[in-house]
């Protein structure tokens, strides 16, 4: 079958072709169904900002898998005991990317985003098909699209957000950050009754969608100072929740300052792994008693995120695809940074 894999690490964006990392579209075996597997044939897998990431080697590893985690598509087989769900053929289905053990002590402990066993079932996304276990699979509602559906692991983690924000009616939340994540989170924050809800992203097109999902405020950072606009929208307060999903450390260190008295901070873009954010604990830990937290993949998330999906404005997230023989051009105009958010069509499903 045909899969996405990185064939050459190293930076997307790297003018020397020599040291340009680069995937390609090979063929792999399928594999294997087990008892209690499904097989999925995939109609599409989206190209999550990480992906070029992991790549690069940002993050100290290349994956041994290949890529592409946000996947949606068609049931075409069951294990014999895959029945726990009422899950069938001819489903229309997405799913999490990880299987949790169940018995190790972080899963025992309400932690599965530690499980110890998680990523020997991280399989590519970027294939024709797909072998998951039954509890990886969702089935989709009625009225999402496949398009639509593959945004059901990004939409997860917006999910994970608002449980570690715990945002509360009526208070002043900022989202740092218009990509993908970033513009569903606005949506997300709406819905919660977010007040002064603003979002700081470079990029015109993004800040216009942001007021689109009903935003009150947005802010270029790099034409205009973000503590002076914040403090003025707050009225000198600050946010009591900040959401940060630019991964920029300029991004990063500027937040605490515009973060209110008692506020949450949550750092949520995959930053390198050797940055270190300098911090006046006295002043934001100690004086300010600010929360400053962070995620890791979307535990307990994928049922809520799936009733979610039709509360949702998608369409804008769907608009560019690209085949799965497409490969290289999908993933340069990932890094081009031209568009919203990158489909890849896996199969004709």
């Amino acid at each position: 079958m045909k899969s996405i894999h990185c064939v050459k690490s190293g930076s997307l964006r790297d003018p020397d072709p020599a040291k340009r990392g680069r995937v390609a579209t090979l063929d792999i075996p399928e594999f294997p169904l087990g008892e209690e597997d499904v097989k999925i044939k995939v109609a599409y897998c989206s190209i999550c900002g990480s992906d070029p990431h992991n790549i690069e080697g940002i993050f100290g590893n290349v994956p041994p898998f290949g890529l592409g985690h946000e996947v949606s598509g068609v049931i075409v087989e069951l294990g014999a005991k895959a029945t726990k769900k009422g899950l069938k053929v001819g489903d229309r289905v997405a799913g999490n990317f990880l299987r949790f053990c169940g018995t190790c002590y972080y899963c025992r402990n309400g932690q599965e985003q530690f499980c110890e066993h998680a990523n020997d079932s991280n399989r590519p996304g970027f294939s024709e098909f797909l072998v998951w276990h039954e509890s990886q699979v969702f089935k989709l509602p009625d009225s999402v699209t496949l398009k639509q559906g593959c945004l059901l692991e990004p939409v997860s983690v917006i999910v994970r957000f608002m449980d570690k924000l715990k945002p509360r009616i009526g208070q002043r939340v900022l989202v740092s950050g218009g990509g993908p994540i970033g513009l569903l989170a606005i949506q997300a924050l709406k819905m919660m009754g977010a007040t002064c809800l603003t979002l700081s992203e470079p990029i015109k097109e993004r800040r216009e969608l942001a007021l689109s999902f009903g935003a009150d405020f947005v802010i270029n950072p790099a034409a205009q100072d973000l503590q002076v606009e914040a403090m003025q929208i707050t009225k000198g307060l600050g946010y009591d929740a900040i959401l940060e999903v630019s991964g920029v450390p300029r991004a990063a260190e500027a937040l605490p300052a515009i973060t209110a008295k008692g506020g949450t901070l949550c750092y949520s873009a995959m930053f390198p792994r050797d940055y270190n954010m300098p911090l006046n604990l006295y002043q934001y830990c100690y004086a300010n008693e600010l929360t400053i937290t962070g995620t890791y993949i979307s535990p307990y998330a994928f049922p809520r995120a799936a009733e979610l999906l039709p509360r949702m404005n998608l369409e804008p997230f769907t608009n560019t695809v690209f085949s799965i023989d497409d490969s290289e051009a999908a993933f340069d105009a990932q890094v081009s940074g031209k568009f919203v958010k990158i489909l890849v069509q896996c199969s004709d499903s």
